[in-house]
């Protein structure tokens, strides 16, 4: 072996040891080193290029930032016993990289332990509280002035109340319960919110279904007093015409005897202006009534008997 050949090896074996014994912390990250299997040292913090004994120390790296948890949907019941699908979340942080290492070991522990401790934390929480808590916010009410006539029917006196608790108070207690066993896992629980609240399947039918007979009963009461209008309106239609045609009629009895007393006026002036013409006038209207065919039984002395014959001379 040549003195080059010697030369290239060695070099090759310096690299090898350095690149084993090199390693990059990342800005994101916080590392710790670990001999067969113990962790020795402090906690690595800053980024930059550190060193290790190689091929004795290996590096475990954790991350620096929020790290987000999804709990599994869950059907609890609540205080009021009715069964909801609830879906939480949380945020959280490695606090403490050793014990977090010697607690869960990885990312992927430590996620199974807050499956446990969040699933059972929510679970407690909702169970002991009512529906109306869980849905609203501790802020909720409910301004009547902006509902119609139907909506305000449709409410009951606890929909009025505002909640004592509300969401954001039960998250904080979730928070609050389950903060107190992250020490001893290394872990910082920064939030715990609930995403999704909803019905069971079976429960939401009978949640609908109770909600269509209320909205039919108003429908109904609606439908009730609008019936009862429009009677109480035709009824005051009727009353409105019988009076128009009850005043019609009496103003046009009123026009009637106005006229007949100005033609009998005026017939009494005729009659009095000229009486014989007037008679004159009334037998040849009476001549009107006659037809062809038409008998008479009539005095010889008579009036009417004078003028017949004396339209029947030549």
């Amino acid at each position: 072996m040549t003195k080059l050949t010697i030369s290239a090896v060695a070099l090759l074996a310096v690299l090898l040891v350095a690149f084993n014994a090199a390693f990059i912390i990342d800005q994101a990250e916080q590392g710790i080193l670990v001999q067969f299997g113990e962790p020795i040292g402090d906690v690595i913090t800053e980024p930059g290029l550190h060193w290790r004994v190689p091929f004795v120390q290996d590096v475990r790296r954790f991350d620096k930032r929020l790290l987000v948890w999804d709990g599994d949907v869950s059907q609890i019941p609540t205080l009021g016993r009715e069964f909801i699908v609830v879906d939480t979340t949380a945020r959280w942080r490695i606090s403490d990289p050793l014990q977090f290492l010697r607690s869960v070991r990885d990312e992927t522990g430590a996620r199974t332990r807050l499956d446990d401790i969040l699933d059972s934390v929510s679970r407690d929480v909702v169970s002991g509280t009512e529906l109306e808590e869980i849905v609203r916010s501790a802020d909720w009410q409910v301004n009547v002035e902006e509902l119609d006539e139907e909506e305000i029917a449709a409410l009951d006196e606890s929909d009025l109340e505002r909640p004592s608790k509300g969401r954001e108070q039960l998250e904080q207690e979730m928070l609050a319960s389950a903060s107190q066993l992250m020490p001893g896992l290394g872990i910082e629980l920064v939030d715990v919110r609930i995403k999704r609240i909803n019905y069971i399947d079976s429960v939401r039918v009978q949640v609908e279904s109770r909600m269509i007979s209320e909205r039919q009963s108003i429908a109904a009461r609606f439908r009730s007093q609008g019936e009862g209008r429009s009677q109480e309106i035709l009824g005051e239609m009727e009353r409105e015409l019988r009076r128009i045609i009850s005043e019609a009629e009496r103003r046009a009895q009123e026009i009637i005897g106005e006229a007949d007393a100005e033609a009998t006026r005026i017939y009494g002036n005729a009659y009095g202006a000229d009486p014989e013409f007037y008679t004159f006038s009334k037998t040849l209207e009476s001549y009107r009534a006659l037809g062809d065919n038409t008998t008479l039984m009539i005095k010889a002395n008579s009036d009417f008997f004078r003028y017949l014959e004396s339209t029947t001379q030549p």
